[in-house]
């Protein structure tokens, strides 16, 4: 199982190997039905292997759902790496998929979601139904199915609480759901879990496909951290935010001798939990398929020698793209510790303070684009210039006619950011890079990647754009790749 291990299309016979070998590298990129028994399984589930005429290979959860099969109880598929955006092969698709996780439709209707794509409701099915094999509603059925029994199963939180905290709009639909899916109601399944006593944390598991080079993300990060709203050690990374109105923190850790995360998340609103999951998701890109990314970047003789040896790279994001983009400006031709004390002094000056999190060194909140649209930040020793990019881009975010959500197209966040004085196609891509989490965005003129790129020569950025070409749609990987292998 070579590159069609990636399994870009279905293929029986792999997905026939993986299953009978438990391979960990397929979970979540694929879902085992029996119609004999009328439900769907990870390719790892332990349950004895059904006859292979009963079985049914699926894209996704939600495609084995909308074809009437029911979750297994047994390897939960709700516990399986991995989102339906990895099987994206349009950026209508994953934009629509993004908005999905971040709960689009949960309060709004798909001709509304198609809208705000840009598509229309009947051609957007269809997308769909060829790329997931499943509708829009489908997946955001599964995806608010699918995290309430992980709530369920992985912590204490009420069962009223679970389910706005799922999407749902009332607890009748939560049980009327669970019942007609899983044959109990949720309180019969907690039970059978025997959930421990709750805490004032919430804590939940994010499972990845290894290999993940944690610790290498963890020194990225640390090195960028903005002291006092983050914070990096030995027990891993911790940040305060707002969500839904509300100040809270979180903290995300490895879990020893697991392919997961630990997301300890301190917030008191359950509704806003699943959109601080999903953002969190983005932030440690655990839904990244390896296998997919490296194949594919091994191809280049130059990237080869260096997926060889960092296969696990992933790509590090951000928690708020308006933090991340005032960080980009800060960052522009000065070095990572000059822009990382800009940054510190921008929070400790205008930021709300955060007593809640003293006990774990974190006393601020970043300040909101409304507090900087006309903050005197000379004063704290940002030059001129780039005083004026960040008021003018707050000033931007406050009118809409700049946003951070990440269902937006590459190009169109491109043009929309560079349109701002003070910011140019580095700062976008850079910015697309690490808050959208866009896998293809690609600062070409960014000299350090020139350079690695050049094997010590320094490129142009043209003939970077070049070599790029190649490496789509994955070339935000290979950024992170060759910045690392100039130490």
């Amino acid at each position: 199982m070579q590159e069609t291990a990636t399994l870009s299309q279905l293929d029986r016979r792999i997905c026939d190997r993986a299953r009978e070998t438990r391979d960990p590298r397929f979970d979540g990129l694929f879902f085992i039905a029996v119609t004999s028994t009328g439900i769907y399984c990870r390719p790892v589930c332990p349950a004895p292997a059904p006859k292979s005429r009963n079985i049914r290979y699926y894209a996704s959860a939600a495609a084995a759902s909308a074809a009437g099969f029911r979750p297994c109880l047994r390897c939960r598929p709700e516990a399986a790496p991995g989102s339906p955006l990895h099987r994206a092969k349009s950026d209508l698709v994953a934009g629509a998929l993004r908005m999905i996780e971040q709960g689009a439709l949960d309060t709004a209707s798909l001709p509304d979601l198609a809208l705000r794509i840009g598509v229309g409701e009947r051609h957007l099915r269809r997308l769909f139904a060829e790329e997931l094999g499943a509708s829009p509603l489908d997946v955001a059925a599964t995806r608010r199915l699918l995290f309430a029994k992980k709530l369920l199963t992985e912590t204490a939180l009420p069962i009223t609480a679970i389910a706005p905290a799922s999407g749902y709009a009332s607890l009748r639909r939560f049980n009327a759901a669970f019942r007609s899916t899983y044959g109990k109601a949720p309180r019969e399944i907690r039970r059978d879990r025997g959930i421990a006593s709750a805490s004032d944390e919430l804590a939940l598991r994010l499972p990845f496909r290894p290999p993940y080079d944690f610790a290498h993300l963890m020194m990225f990060l640390e090195r960028r951290v903005i002291p006092g709203v983050e914070a990096v050690d030995a027990h891993g990374y911790r940040r305060s935010f707002v969500a839904e109105g509300s100040p809270g923190w979180l903290s995300v850790a490895p879990i020893e001798g697991e392919s997961a995360l630990a997301l300890r998340v301190h917030h008191p609103k359950p509704s806003a939990l699943g959109g601080i999951v999903a953002r969190v998701r983005r932030m440690f890109d655990v839904d990244a398929d390896p296998l997919a990314i490296n194949t594919h970047l091994r191809r280049s003789e130059l990237l080869k020698p260096l997926v060889r040896r960092w296969p696990g790279q992933r790509l590090p994001n951000a928690w708020d793209g308006f933090e991340l983009a005032v960080r980009a400006i800060l960052g522009q031709q000065v070095s990572v510790a000059a822009a990382r004390t800009l940054a510190s002094r921008i929070a400790d000056r205008h930021g709300e303070p955060f007593p809640e999190g003293g006990a774990v060194d974190l006393h601020a909140l970043f300040p909101s684009p409304e507090t900087l649209a006309d903050a005197p930040l000379e004063e704290i020793g940002v030059m001129r210039a780039r005083a004026d990019a960040i008021r003018t881009l707050a000033r931007a975010v406050v009118d809409g006619s700049v946003h951070f959500r990440t269902e937006q197209t590459l190009a169109a966040f491109e043009e929309s950011l560079v349109a701002l004085p003070g910011i140019g196609p580095w700062t976008a891509h850079y910015v697309a890079m690490r808050a959208l989490g866009q896998p293809d965005a690609f600062p070409a003129a960014d000299l350090i990647l020139r350079r690695a790129a050049g094997n010590g020569e320094t490129l142009s950025t043209r003939a970077v754009e070049a070599m790029s070409e190649a490496w789509r749609p994955w070339r935000a990987y290979a950024v992170m790749l060759l910045w690392r292998s100039m130490g």
